[in-house]
């Protein structure tokens, strides 16, 4: 005979051994059968509501199996279960014995829904609180099978068995809000990706180069650096070229640098670990482990404090990660997307950005036009605008746009960009309900006229000259004097820089001056 000792011993190492419920009952079944009849184990939940047994898993010899099967009582079988549930606390009743499940109704209906032939049952009855909460049942085919002496040794398995059923229990609801959890997760990207549209508006005009160097980059891991105006939409470009990745299933986290205070922003992009500092009540996981396997933006990265400059070189040459008051490494698969309004090369001249970390960034810069330098979109812009505010206005009919109206927005030079343009629109569709829409009275200052009257005729080759001059320094003033390669004039003007310098000397545009080598 087995020691009672050593038999709970190994019974509870075998269930606590596995982290499924039904894999723990078919490595206990195996050592069972040494000691006792059995031919299923079984670990069922009462559902006191329904008045139904759910079946949580079961095992034989060969397999464990996770089940979820409902089975209801007929009223014979619950007036027999209350009968058997009055002395549920005394611990000498919580283990029962049924020999033939033929002669017991509630173990004959439950036998029969499971397809299994006519048994012997040992039980034990599992109570939380002291309400009845399932039961662990052995079967043996036959009857007589199960004795005082089985019934006493399987009976001291009641605590590791209920343990058990409540570890599967939870680790299920754990799981089901894990696929839940999932499922809003696609289902808010969807939305997402509706709301923000599968074509960026612009993309076969004024921000058709844009758009190449999106594909060009989209399927790579290559850091990308956003740069232009602030309102010109760098978050969108961002998001395109995250839906156009292979990593498009992944996160995407954006993160406004400028806008978290210095001393939060360790723990907001790389986490911290319970008790790290005042306040921090438990762990929490930083925007750049949220965006592992996917993307992080990081928007504004010129306000980058210096200290945190540093770590976040760390994690691009790395792609490796502490949390605040950790030990752990953390290893990150993330594509990063950077943005700034701000001249970082300027500010490496100037000490105040890392030139390191300027290097890592600046892979692949995209530079991102002003609207004043891509006014051939407004229109399409502006009826995107109309159709969206409409939507969350809860505006029924779209309103139309009144004569002249596009001509107002042309004519004005938007140092806002397209956000500014989003706005402008909203107010005139406030303002203007019910009525054609007209901007002419929201203060909008148009770009004053070149006044053609007032030049000689013999003048008018150069005036053309200097229109094409003056066009030329907007455009090296936004480059800050770069020609040549990506984000350089002689892209945005979609001309060859040789030609481009060509034509700089003949109409007396100074070049940018060379760095001195020391």
């Amino acid at each position: 005979m087995v020691n009672p000792n050593e038999f709970f011993r190994e019974i509870t190492l075998k269930l606590c051994g596995h982290l499924e419920i039904e894999e723990g009952l078919h490595a206990c079944i195996k050592y069972l059968s040494a000691h006792l009849p059995v031919d299923y184990i079984y670990l069922e939940k009462y559902e006191e509501d329904l008045g139904a047994m759910r079946y949580i898993a079961r095992a034989n010899s060969e397999k464990g199996e996770r089940m979820s099967v409902l089975v209801p009582m007929s009223t014979q079988a619950k007036a027999q279960a209350a009968e058997d549930l009055e002395d549920i606390n005394d611990i000498s009743k919580s283990v029962f014995i049924i020999n033939n499940s033929e002669e017991h109704p509630m173990a004959r209906d439950l036998l029969k829904a499971l397809d299994h032939p006519p048994s012997s049952i040992l039980g034990i009855m599992l109570t939380i609180g002291g309400e009845f909460a399932g039961a662990v049942i052995l079967a043996a085919e036959g009857v007589g099978r199960f004795n005082d002496q089985h019934a006493k040794l399987f009976g001291a398995l009641k605590e590791p068995f209920f343990v058990a059923m409540s570890n599967a229990l939870k680790h299920r609801e754990v799981l089901k809000l894990k696929d839940m959890l999932a499922d809003d997760n696609r289902y808010l990207h969807s939305e997402l990706h509706r709301m923000t549209g599968d074509e960026i508006v612009g993309s076969n005009f004024g921000l058709k180069r844009v758009m190449n160097r999106v594909q060009q980059v989209a399927s790579l891991d290559s850091p990308v650096l956003i740069l232009g105006e602030t309102g010109t939409g760098k978050d969108m470009i961002a998001h395109a070229i995250h839906n156009s990745s292979t990593r498009s299933s992944g996160p995407f986290v954006s993160i406004n640098c400028g806008a978290i205070p210095d001393s939060l922003i360790d723990s907001e992009l790389f986490g911290h670990e319970k008790g790290a500092f005042t306040g921090a009540l438990s762990q929490k996981r930083g925007r750049f482990e949220r965006a592992n396997k996917g993307t992080i933006f990081l928007d504004e990265i010129g306000e980058l404090p210096a200290a945190a400059q540093v770590r976040l070189l760390r994690v691009l040459q790395s792609r490796e990660i502490e949390r605040v008051g950790g030990v752990e490494t953390i290893s990150l698969d993330i594509r990063v997307i950077a943005a700034t309004n701000r001249n970082l090369e300027e500010m490496v001249k100037n000490r105040k950005f890392r030139e390191d970390l300027w290097f890592r960034l600046n892979v692949f810069p995209i530079l991102v036009p002003s609207l004043r330098h891509r006014k051939s979109d407004i229109p399409s812009l502006v009826q995107h605008f109309i159709d969206r505010k409409a939507k969350e206005l809860k505006i029924a009919v779209a309103p139309t746009l009144g004569s002249g109206a596009i001509d107002s927005l042309i004519a004005y030079d938007w140092p806002g960009n397209v956000r500014e343009l989003e706005n402008v629109i909203e107010r005139a569709m406030i303002i203007h309900r019910d009525n054609p829409l007209r901007f002419d009275d929201l203060g909008l200052s148009p770009v004053a006229p070149v006044d053609t009257a007032a030049l000689d005729a013999k003048d008018e080759m150069m005036t053309l000259d200097a229109m094409v001059k003056g066009h030329i320094q907007r455009v090296l003033t936004l480059t800050e004097g770069k020609i040549h390669g990506p984000g350089g004039a002689g892209e945005i003007l979609g001309v060859n820089p040789d030609t481009l310098r060509s034509k700089m000397r003949k109409l007396g545009i100074p070049f940018r001056k060379k760095k001195k080598k020391v």
